[in-house]
C-alpha cells in the first residue's frame, strides 16, 4: 500500500528536520519511494536588514510502500 507522509520545518533548522525524517523512516522501516519538498520564502522577505536571516517554511513530502496503513 501507498501511502505519503509529510514534514514541516524552518529552514534555518534544516539538521533537525533531516533527523526526525530519517528516525521516523527507522522507526516505521517504511520502504521510500520518493522524497520532494518545497521551501517557501518569509512573506517580508527583502524588508529591512535583517530580513535575509528570515526562515522560510519547508515542505517534505515522503512517499512510501508499507503493508499496513501508517497512524
Amino acid at each position: 500500500m501507498q501511502q505519503v507522509k509529510l514534514f514541516k520545518g524552518v529552514d534555518n533548522d534544516l539538521p533537525e528536520l533531516e533527523r526526525q525524517i530519517n528516525r521516523w523512516i527507522r522507526k516505521t522501516g517504511v520502504k521510500v519511494l520518493s522524497i520532494s519538498g518545497n521551501l517557501s520564502s518569509q512573506p517580508n522577505a527583502g524588508a529591512g536588514p535583517m530580513s535575509s536571516f528570515a526562515a522560510g517554511d519547508v515542505l517534505i513530502i515522503v512517499q512510501v510502500e508499507t503493508e499496513k496503513p501508517l497512524g
